[in-house]
This record gives structure tokens, C-alpha cells and sequence, in this order.
């Protein structure tokens, strides 16, 4: 979901890529909307590619913004920007309980925070998270619909047999009637040769 959305070494904010040629991308600042070229030496990250370290696995940021989200009710975060570390580490353990205390350090927990902010004050978050609600709701409405054809083929299936069965005693019945009219036909034919001669 945010393959297209950067993070740049040495650039402030985010950045929406926009082209890429051999040699370099063409990116956009999300809030200046100012583009720009960035070449092959310079460090490009996709915040899809990025997650926090947890005591069990690795969190994509996606589900961690999904869940500031959540938190802070579709708002930007409610961390003052000259919050103490405590207070930053407080709130990072509210959206993310199980982050790995000893990888995640203060640094990262503002970048997300900052990152966050930036997305949704661009809308750019709201619009990702209601894409992959109808993504979701696109995708349950298609397996429904092969369940139910599944289920209908089934029913086919068992109903079937019987007609074909009926239709064969038919076709012997139907097949036995010409033959007893042409054996009809014969003996007349043969009784008035008879008479005949």
C-alpha cells in the first residue's frame, strides 16, 4: 500500500515517486508537491519496505499507522512535538505494545510518529486504508460468489442423474415402436401376395 511513497537520506518529509528512468527517479514532496530528480548513489526507501522490530516478528509500518489511525481517530498524532522521550516511548507502546525495547530506539519511534503526521495531514493515509477496505470487501464479494457457484454446481450434480436416466428409458421405448409397425407392415404385405396368387 505505500510501495509509491519514499523516504529519502538526506531529504526532510516524504516523497511520491512519480517516474523512473535508467538512471534516476522523479519523485514529488507530498506537501510542497515540488518534484525533483534522484539519482542511483542516494538512499530511497519505500515505507512499504520498512518495519518495526517486535518481540515476535516484524510490524510493517503500514499496520502501525493503521493502528495510530485507529488510535487517534482518523486525527494526527497527539504526541506534542517537544514531548520527552518517556512521553514518546509511552505512546509508542500504546500503538505498538510487543516493540522490541532494546532495536527500537526514540529516533525511529519520532520518525514513524512524523511520517504518520505527514500522511494524514496530505490525506494521503485515510485514502490508503479505505483502498484496501473495498480491496477486502472486493475480495470476500469474488470468494462468496465461487462458494455459492461451487455449491449450486454441487446441487447440479446430484440432480442430473435422474433425468438422464428417464431420458434413456425413452429413447428404448421410442426405439421399440418403429420396429413393431415395420413388422406390422410385412405381414400384410405378405398375406395379400398370398391372396394374389
Amino acid at each position: 500500500m505505500l510501495k509509491d511513497i519514499l523516504s529519502i537520506s538526506g531529504k526532510s518529509g516524504l516523497f511520491k515517486l512519480i517516474a523512473q528512468a535508467p538512471k534516476n527517479i522523479i519523485v514529488e514532496h507530498v506537501q510542497t508537491k515540488k518534484r525533483l530528480p534522484v539519482y542511483q548513489t542516494t538512499k530511497v526507501s519505500a515505507l512499504e519496505d520498512i518495519a518495526i522490530y517486535t518481540e515476535q516478528e516484524e510490524a510493517p509500518l503500514f499496520e502501525i499507522f493503521k493502528k495510530m489511525f485507529s488510535i487517534e481517530n482518523k486525527a494526527i498524532s497527539s504526541i506534542e512535538k517537544n514531548a520527552t522521550n518517556d512521553d514518546i516511548k509511552e505512546y509508542f507502546g500504546d500503538v505498538l505494545p510487543t516493540y522490541d525495547k532494546e532495536r527500537v530506539y526514540v529516533s525511529d519511534m519520532k520518525k514513524v510518529i512524523q511520517w504518520y503526521n505527514i500522511l494524514i495531514e496530505t490525506a494521503i493515509l485515510p485514502e490508503l486504508i479505505e483502498a484496501e477496505k473495498k480491496a477486502e470487501a472486493e475480495k470476500k464479494a469474488e470468494s462468496e460468489a465461487s462458494e455459492e457457484t461451487k455449491t449450486s454446481a454441487g446441487e447440479k450434480k446430484t440432480t442430473e442423474p435422474k433425468p438422464k436416466k428417464a431420458s434413456a428409458k425413452n429413447k428404448q421405448v421410442a426405439a421399440k415402436q418403429p420396429q413393431q409397425k415395420t413388422q406390422a407392415k410385412k405381414a400384410k404385405t405378405t398375406t395379400t401376395v398370398r391372396k394374389a396368387q
